[in-house]
């Protein structure tokens, strides 16, 4: 509530909102129905379009069906080179993980994927013997919060134990909310991001990283780290050389950590407890970690999608919108009993339908904007953001000029709400573009619906927000009109647990796509105003990717 009010406080710089003089005439994105989402939805989620994995016939079928009705929609290739696809190299590594926790003669076995997860990310897979076990409460070093749980231990060959998620600090005022003053508050930053906690225990040296999983903190249940990471994942094949990996990155099913702390004589509410202090100190658990994890390769050409429309002002014209929405989805799992195909309607077919009905109303303005547009679809977002990573990597168009970017995954299928949320607000004056665009719909504008879940680190934004691009990422309403109060997050809480990164990821008979017309029609008129703006959005100061 307090970052919806926040929000809701907000002054609309005019800066930010002087566009130049743009033609009279009917709204375009007025032409963004129902009727013309739903049978894209259909399509795309389809059995014919078999899950939409990287690297499959799914994906041939996809970006065949995007290039056509970007084509038909009149829009020019997005490379340079004259094609509307970016090639992006990836690496398919499948590891069959082997994993014992052993203190003196006493060897605990968990089950994969049940009790754990293990990948290793080197291509011929890994070994550890005898790598001591070491908690590090929830593994963070950050120097502007004055947090460092590693204090000055040798990390160099151990295995990590790590808690999901930032140190939840108590409100020194008030014992029943967490402190905003340090690590945000309730709001999750990066560092609670399993992402990160891999990427410092590779800085440090350790020889694995395990991250103990609990539904709240991570914000979504265990099932969907074994369904994710019990298969095979994907890596970019970059020729340039890439920093060192920690051999194993894993995660431990929140009983399973248990009872290896039982094993060492550890109590795992207690250490949690302590996790919360300033003065936390790694513990060492007199238990050791072998591992080993054997991998089979394969090498995948996958592809980003881009189409664009060119600006019509020559001084701005190399200036971009960027419009995305990933394309791929968890394809067929052949062992799985009954339904092998995991459709990925509303992650993300529904995306896919909002960015080419927004491409197609900026098709039907009478000119085109002042800046560019380009509409991507990348590639391998379920396998890590990694076609937004290529992409930013070896972006088509020159990311200094590259003013904004609205991403679409997961929209609204529930019916039209009073609220429009994003997320990313608080970083950038994109927050001035999203007010407009709610106040000329008659709706409130609203901050992250659950910042404790890190959603913002979690889509194709983020590797955009990391080079220092400022972006914002659709979100579905809680208040459904005609329905009470918060029922928008009862339906988001079901689809979690009930059908996210599930086969039963389909179209629904019941589904009313009001809502996502309009939060779409939301999005045309944002990115329309920053093409046509006289200025640019900027980082807020508070920001911490302002930097960037």
């Amino acid at each position: 509530m307090r970052t919806r009010l926040l929000w809701l406080a907000l002054p609309i710089a005019a800066a930010c909102a002087a566009p130049a003089p743009k033609p009279a005439g009917p709204d375009p994105s007025a032409g963004i129905t129902t009727d013309r989402l739903m049978p894209i939805i259909q399509t795309l989620a389809s059995d014919e379009f078999e899950g939409r994995a990287p690297g499959t016939r799914g994906e041939k079928k996809t970006v065949a069906y995007l290039t056509e009705r970007f084509q038909a929609l009149g829009l020019e290739p997005g490379n340079q080179d004259g094609t509307f696809v970016q090639a992006v190299p990836l690496r398919g590594i499948k590891s069959e993980p082997k994993v014992y926790f052993t203190q003196g003669e006493t060897t605990l076995q968990p089950e994969f994927p049940a009790d754990y997860t293990a990948l290793s990310r080197r291509p011929d897979g890994t070994t550890v013997e005898g790598s001591e076990i070491v908690f590090v409460g929830y593994g963070v070093r950050a120097r502007e919060w004055n947090w460092d749980d590693y204090k000055d231990f040798d990390l160099r060959g151990k295995t990590l134990l790590m808690l999901v998620g930032d140190p939840p600090v108590s409100n020194p005022k008030n014992a029943s909310e967490l402190d905003p003053k340090t690590f945000k508050g309730r709001a999750m930053t990066y560092y609670g991001r399993y992402t990160y906690k891999y990427e410092i225990a590779s800085r440090l040296g350790a020889a694995a990283a395990f991250v103990i999983h609990e539904t709240e903190p991570a914000g979504y249940p265990y099932e969907v780290v074994s369904g994710s990471f019990g298969r095979e994942q994907f890596d970019l094949r970059l020729s340039s050389a890439a920093p060192p990996r920690v051999s194993v990155e894993g995660w431990l099913h929140e009983a399973t950590a248990r009872r290896l702390l039982t094993l060492a004589g550890l109590d795992f509410d207690q250490l949690k407890g302590a996790a919360v202090r300033r003065d936390f100190k790694p513990v060492t658990l007199g238990v050791q970690l072998r591992a080993r994890v054997k991998n089979e390769t394969r090498d995948i050409d996958s592809n980003n999608v881009a189409a664009k429309i060119v600006g019509t002002d020559p001084d701005l014209l190399d200036e971009w919108v960027i419009y995305s929405a990933h394309w791929d989805h968890l394809g067929k799992d052949e062992a799985r009993p009954g339904d092998k195909i995991f459709n990925g309607a509303v992650d993300n077919a529904s995306g896919l339908a909002a960015l080419l009905e927004i491409a197609a109303a900026f098709k039907r303005l009478p000119v085109a904007p002042r800046r560019s547009i380009l509409f991507l679809s990348p590639t391998a977002e379920e396998k890590g953001l990694l076609g937004a990573e290529y992409y930013v990597a070896r972006p088509l168009h020159a990311l200094d000029k590259t003013l904004a970017l609205l991403n679409m995954d997961s929209l609204n299928p529930w019916g039209p709400t009073t609220d429009l949320p994003f997320l990313g607000l608080e970083h950038s004056t994109l927050a001035d573009y999203a007010q407009a665009a709610a106040k000329s719909q008659g709706r409130e504008l609203a901050g992250d619906p659950a910042p404790h879940k890190g959603l913002f680190f979690r889509s194709d934004h983020f590797p955009f927000v990391k080079a220092g691009v400022p972006a914002l990422n659709i979100q579905g309403g809680d208040n459904v009109i005609g329905e009470p109060p918060g029922w928008g997050k009862r339906k988001r809480d079901e689809f979690v647990a009930n059908d996210y990164h599930k086969p039963t990821d389909e179209p629904k008979p019941g589904w009313d796509l009001r809502g996502m017309a309009q939060d779409a029609r939301a999005l045309f008129k944002i990115g329309r105003e920053v093409a046509e703006s006289r200025t640019r959005p900027e980082w807020k100061s508070g920001s911490e990717f302002r930097r960037r």
